[in-house]
């Protein structure tokens, strides 16, 4: 079978290649004894502390270890305004090291790069000297996690987006490894699927497919992601990038979008369409998100700079089955 066009569609769940030659690099996540998993997301951060950071990690750190969580996923822009300078730039420990000090949240933490991040030294991110400073730290531009009960791919979505090359304004990015853009993307999404047992199937990505936030609907992601996504029956597409709590089901398709960027600086009174079909939730503070899985349930809750649970949401499969609300 060729690989023009995406016509290995039909085949469960997606995989990217991480360049011409290779698939992504994955990496294996044990789950619970009794076979359930649970972590948080947060996504939009690092800011020294500042705009309710240390409050919403100090509530994380109080989640964590009330659900056991055994990793954290980070939805990109890590460090404001502009990234890393470089690896030996203190802003990583004084964003990061220094402020998820929970014993709970001293489990791996599975990032991505957001479009701020791209504006600093990008490859500093992805770097293994970042790892030496804190084994927690795991950063590249795309990645899959098998954690046994879910299989979740982290997806470099800074490069989908034309603006950031046709007008940049008065940002530089760090394109390297990423030009050409077009060969780039055409990489991250054909020839690269296979099957997957795994019961829950999660994609993170930086930008929101679905918003009614600051930044909307990312054009491109629904254009050249979603398709494949609902071919292959991904139960949730996560994401930060609008700094807010989101919920919002497809009215056609199980899929949710679940957007947790309101780890610092949120935006409020800065939204858009909220009588929008499929919208669950939206929550212009600051805050974060946890994840509860089972083979048989999935929890989903959202929770504010206090710690109090704003949105509650379950999904449910039988045995070879799609979830279902």
């Amino acid at each position: 079978m060729g690989c023009d066009r995406w016509v290995m569609l039909v085949i469960p769940i997606i995989y990217a290649l991480s360049n011409v030659s290779g698939e992504l690099k994955r990496f294996e996540q044990p789950s619970k004894g009794d076979g359930s998993l649970s972590f948080l997301v947060i996504g939009d951060w690092g800011r020294r502390g500042a705009f309710n950071q240390s409050q919403v990690a100090s509530q994380m750190g109080k989640m964590g270890e009330k659900l056991d969580i055994d990793f954290v996923v980070s939805t990109g822009d890590n460090f404001y305004d502009n990234g890393l300078r470089s690896v030996h730039d203190l802003a990583f420990e004084e964003s990061f090291t220094n402020i998820y000090t929970a014993n709970s949240l001293q489990k791996q933490w599975y990032s991505v790069l957001g479009n701020h991040d791209y504006r600093g030294d990008a490859e500093a991110q992805l770097s293994p000297l970042l790892t030496k400073i804190d084994t927690r730290w795991l950063c590249l531009r795309s990645f899959i996690v098998n954690a046994e009960l879910a299989e979740i791919i982290f997806v470099d979505t800074t490069p989908f987006v034309k603006s950031y090359f046709q007008d940049p304004e008065d940002h530089i990015y760090d394109w390297r490894g990423i030009n050409p853009r077009k060969h780039y993307i055409a990489n991250l999404l054909k020839c690269a699927l296979r099957e997957s047992n795994a019961k829950w199937k999660i994609v993170v990505g930086h930008h929101a497919i679905k918003s009614v936030g600051h930044h909307g609907d990312t054009r491109e992601l629904a254009t050249h992601l979603l398709p494949i996504l609902k071919a292959n029956n991904v139960d949730f597409y996560m994401n930060g990038h609008d700094h807010c709590l989101e919920h919002i089901s497809d009215t056609e398709n199980p899929i949710q979008f679940l957007t947790s960027g309101a780890g610092s600086k949120a935006w409020r009174g800065d939204v858009k369409q909220l009588n929008r079909e499929g919208l669950k939730f939206f929550y212009d503070g600051q805050g974060f998100m946890s994840v509860q899985l089972t083979q048989s349930n999935a929890e989903i809750a959202f929770y504010d700079v206090d710690g109090k649970i704003l949105h509650r949401w379950n999904a449910f499969k039988q045995f070879g089955d799609h979830s279902s609300i």
